[in-house]
Formats: C-alpha cells, sequence, structure tokens
C-alpha cells in the first residue's frame, strides 16, 4: 500500500505524536509499505485563502474569536501547502491532527482517510486557562468532533479514557477506535546506577496543564520534611518564569534544574530514579510509558490514560490531581524504600514492554490498514 501520515507538526517536534511516527514508517518501509511523513513548516503562516465550509456546522458563528480565527487560518494554510505540495495519490491516509484529516478529506475525496486524534486541544486551552468551558472557543473546537465524524472514514484514538470525552461530542461513539500510542525499545537504554540522592524528573510543556505548580508544592513538603532530592524540569513554555519564581518563594530553587527544550530527553531519564507528572488532564500521557521503558518509578495523577498506564502500588503511584500533600507523600514512601521504588520501576518496565510496543502498534494499525486495500478487479 502506498500511505500518507498526515501531521500537523513537523516530526521533529516534540511529544507522543512524533516520538512514535518516523519509527513506525521505518518499519513499514522495511516490511516493503511505501509510507510518507507529510506536515505544515512552522514558516507557513497566513498563506491560504480558500473558504472553509464544514458540512456539520457553520463555523462563521464563532468568526472574531482570535482562537477562532487562527485555527481557520492555519486550515487554509494547510489546504495551500498541501496543493502545492502533493501531487501524488495514495492509497489511504492516515491523519494524526484534526486539521489534517480534513483538509485531505477536502483535497482527496476518493481516498480513505483514518484519523487518530492524540489529545484534547479545547481541554488543555481551558486547564491553562485561555478559554472558557462552554464558550465560543469551546464550543467551535468541541464541534470538530463531529465533523470529523461526518467526514472520514475511521477515528482512532489512544485510550478508553479519551474515547469517552469524545463520546460526547459525536452521534455514534461504538465506531471509535482504540490504538494506545506504541514506542520502539531501541530508543531506551536503561542504566544500572546508585545515586545518593534521589533524582527526581519530569518531561512535558511548562504549561498549567501539567499540574507543575503542584509537583513544586509537593517537592516543598519533602524538603520541610528532610528529605534530600534533586528536581530536574525538562521542557519549555509559557509558564517558565511563573514556576522558577514559584520555586524560588517555596525555597526550592537550589533543589531545581529548569533544562528547557531537549529533544531526545529518553537518552537523559534513565540516569534519574523517580518520573513524576501531575497532569490535571492527559489523553495518553506518551512520557509515562517512556520513563518505564527507561526503568524509573513513575508517579502520576488519576486522570486520563495515566491511569490506564499506572496500577497503583503495582507498576507505580497514583495520587488525586490538585493534591500536593498527596503527591509529596508518595515521593516521600519512593524516596524513603529504594527496594520499593526499584520494585515498581521493574514492573513498570514489563508493563511497557507487553502493553505498549512498536510491534502491536504495527500490528493494530495493519489490521486497520488493509481494510481499506484495494481489491483485485475480477
Amino acid at each position: 500500500m502506498n500511505i500518507l501520515q498526515a501531521l500537523f507538526f513537523p516530526p521533529e517536534q516534540p511529544g507522543g505524536v512524533s516520538s512514535m511516527i518516523p519509527y513506525i514508517q521505518e518499519r513499514y518501509t522495511k516490511k516493503g509499505w511505501d509510507m510518507e511523513l507529510f506536515s505544515l513548516p512552522k514558516r507557513v503562516r497566513s498563506k491560504g485563502t480558500e473558504e472553509v465550509v464544514f458540512q456539520t456546522f457553520d463555523w462563521k458563528k464563532y468568526a472574531g474569536n482570535a482562537i477562532v480565527d487562527k485555527y481557520i487560518q492555519t486550515y487554509k494554510d494547510y489546504v495551500w501547502w498541501t496543493r502545492m505540495r502533493l501531487k501524488k495519490k495514495y492509497d489511504l491516509i492516515h491523519a494524526h491532527h484534526p486539521i489534517a484529516a480534513l483538509v485531505m478529506k477536502q483535497l482527496f475525496p476518493e481516498t480513505p482517510v483514518v484519523m487518530t486524534i492524540h489529545s484534547s486541544y479545547e481541554r488543555e486551552l481551558v486547564l491553562n486557562g485561555k478559554i472558557k468551558e462552554g464558550g465560543p472557543e469551546h464550543v467551535f473546537l468541541t464541534s470538530i468532533y463531529r465533523e470529523l465524524e461526518e467526514k472520514v472514514n475511521q477515528i482512532v484514538t489512544v485510550s478508553v479514557s479519551f474515547k469517552q470525552y469524545i463520546a460526547d461530542y459525536v452521534q455514534d461513539p461504538d465506531k471509535i477506535g482504540i490504538i494506545p500510542n506504541g514506542f520502539d525499545e531501541k530508543r531506551f537504554r536503561p542504566i544500572p546506577h546508585e545515586n545518593a540522592v534521589p533524582q527526581l524528573i519530569s518531561v512535558c510543556r511548562l504549561v498549567p496543564a501539567k499540574g507543575l505548580d503542584i509537583l513544586l508544592q509537593a517537592c516543598a513538603e519533602l524538603k520541610s520534611k528532610g528529605h534530600p532530592f534533586v528536581l530536574h524540569l525538562i521542557g519549555d513554555g509559557p509558564s517558565r518564569a511563573e514556576l522558577e519564581q514559584l520555586a524560588v518563594e517555596l525555597n526550592i530553587y537550589d533543589e531545581t534544574i529548569f533544562y528547557g527544550y531537549m529533544l531526545h530527553p529518553e537518552e537523559f531519564m534513565p540516569f534519574f530514579d523517580i518520573f513524576v507528572l501531575p497532569s490535571r488532564a492527559e489523553a495518553f500521557g506518551s512520557v509515562f510509558a517512556e520513563a518505564a521503558l527507561c526503568l524509573l518509578a513513575l508517579v502520576g495523577t488519576n486522570v486520563g490514560g495515566i491511569a490506564e498506564q499506572i496500577e497503583n502500588g503495582r507498576n507505580g503511584l497514583l495520587v488525586p490531581p490538585e493534591d500536593p500533600h498527596a503527591l509529596a507523600h508518595a515521593l516521600e514512601k519512593l524516596i524513603a524504600d529504594p527496594s520499593y521504588r526499584y520494585a515498581l520501576a521493574r514492573s513498570a518496565g514489563e508493563k511497557a514492554k507487553k502493553t505498549y510496543s512498536l510491534n502491536r502498534v504495527i500490528r493494530q494499525m495493519t489490521k486497520m490498514y488493509e481494510v481499506y486495500k484495494t481489491k483485485p478487479a475480477d
């Protein structure tokens, strides 16, 4: 089959999609499949001019709103770039962003398009304080799910919890498939080590949705109880200055290292002991599986896809969101008992290898793709 993987961001950008799709392409190429990657370069801005029309709702009711207008202009830019760059036909297009899916179906109406929804843009905006739930931007963005249902051939998402979330915005949620993300084990090389001082690490965009303010409060509690630690924060984002100031106010700035953006954090992770991320919401949480494959003990919040990866007390610890005391208590248990920490890390690694292997993703995707194979003429 000749398959196009239609991304939004270029594949070198951070995140669960970019951690997976290039490795999937490599595997399929080895199997003899023809697979290409396509995305919208960041430098393409305000080039598209074609009218945008959705079938299931009138987006112009929300025009004049900055977030909606930017979304529509990005859609137009994706149309412009796609028309200019894609001249050949494909047997199947697999899109990984709503804009990519809808544009591809518009420009290649006879080509089957499957769509993997990896995360919720509107939920992140709500949690980051950018929009209000039920406001015009929220209604516009959630209406896109119904448009996708109407236009594409198959919708897939990455966790049971995220399928349940989308169910409120489509007519037939039973038709939504689930293919959790997968990871190439060769990328992860656990390193035996003994750190005299426990090393905590978190990898994410520095935005309110990730709950790093809660993590810093929990670490302040650890310090007040006399527990030594170093907190490594890998990632960048609009909350960085605010978080650095909070670390100063909580008197843990000397224990906290802000690294900024790093392209391959998995090369860094194996030297640490505990991965912790108290997200307020998470569709899947690819970084937890990545940390598990590096044999780190996991601490996360009982939300979304995190709770599907971590079985509390068996391969990690779960705490409620917005609860710095509970988070501090979980971290304290792992800091105080290295044997327990190692046991959880081993269990997490075993589950990740079994459940989130790239081979499993390839099998599931191949089964989905083969539904759309062109049948030979009689």
